[in-house]
């Protein structure tokens, strides 16, 4: 549950009851009273006591050392990114100071000037906070004002341009772990995890496992959009430097591909045949300070 203090005794909690005593060379006699591993079996595979780790789950230890979380990350199999997500949970930080989502007021004409490029730039919680014609043309999903994770899970319309969309939320809910660390009080983060958890099945269940990895810098997106057809696109992401955890993500076709015929065919279609989302009802999200894009 998002807001509370325990950060570290949930996430340990959660990864633990994911593995099963045989991954880890225990036995099972098949009368286990809890899912996954039990607390002094982590605790014996980690090198510590229990009581010790009994502590540390239950928030009664609120700084263990790197060597311990080490120890337990081993424990867990935790890969790299998992590893670093416990360690920031494990170290205590000031407060974040809030600032509004917003985006430079250079950066909407730099992506207007993109007339062949789809590109936006998204918060630290997934909100759209600008993007170009051609990227809102592309998906709905990239409509300023609008959450990606939100619409991938209750927007039918959005779900329709992510042929794979199921296989790209356990990805983005585990992002959004990163995003967040231990700044779990954002009223944004509340507000988004409280409105999906009551609204969604799948998240749910994912946010409950408690993964953690940061966005992928590149890949391939396949997308389908209803005047040109399926896309695969190549997307790269940066960081925007001077802004809180923005992210500009930019997508190309390859040279000659029918994909890059296909964007071409959809940047040179006026901007009232292409289909516009109906008006967010995402009331949560905050509202674009950019200028609309022509």
């Amino acid at each position: 549950m998002v807001g509370s203090v325990n950060l570290i005794g949930e996430y340990l909690r959660a990864r633990r009851e994911l593995i099963r005593p045989e991954d880890v060379g225990l036995p099972d006699n098949g009368h286990r009273r809890v899912p996954g591993l039990r607390r002094d079996e982590l605790a014996m595979l980690s090198g510590i006591s229990t009581e010790y780790y009994t502590r540390l789950e239950q928030g009664r230890d609120r700084r263990p050392s790197p060597q311990v979380l080490d120890a337990i990350a081993r424990a867990l199999g935790l890969d790299e990114d998992a590893t670093a997500h416990l360690h920031a949970l494990g170290t205590p930080q000031e407060p974040r100071r809030r600032r509004p989502a917003r985006v430079r007021p250079g950066v909407q004409p730099l992506l207007d000037a993109w007339h062949n490029t789809p590109a936006y730039v998204q918060g630290p919680f997934q909100d759209v906070l600008a993007a170009n014609r051609l990227a809102v043309a592309l998906s709905p999903v990239f409509t300023p004002g609008s959450n990606i994770l939100r619409s991938v899970l209750l927007d039918p319309t959005s779900q329709e341009s992510l042929p794979d969309w199921q296989n790209r939320v356990g990805s983005l809910v585990a992002a959004l772990r990163v995003m967040a660390g231990p700044d779990v009080n954002d009223p944004r983060l509340t507000d988004l995890v409280g409105e999906l958890s009551v609204k969604s099945d799948l998240f749910r269940r994912l946010w409950s496992r408690h993964d953690a990895k940061p966005h992928p810098g590149g890949g391939v997106h396949r997308l389908r959009n209803p005047l040109v057809g399926d896309l695969e696109l190549h997307y790269e992401k940066f960081a925007v430097t001077g802004a809180d955890r923005q992210l500009l993500v930019v997508y190309r076709a390859e040279p000659g591909s029918p994909s890059a015929d296909a964007l071409t065919l959809l940047g040179s279609l006026p901007e009232e045949s292409t289909p516009r989302r109906p008006h967010t009802t995402d009331r949560s999200a905050p509202r674009s300070h950019a200028r609309p894009a022509h």
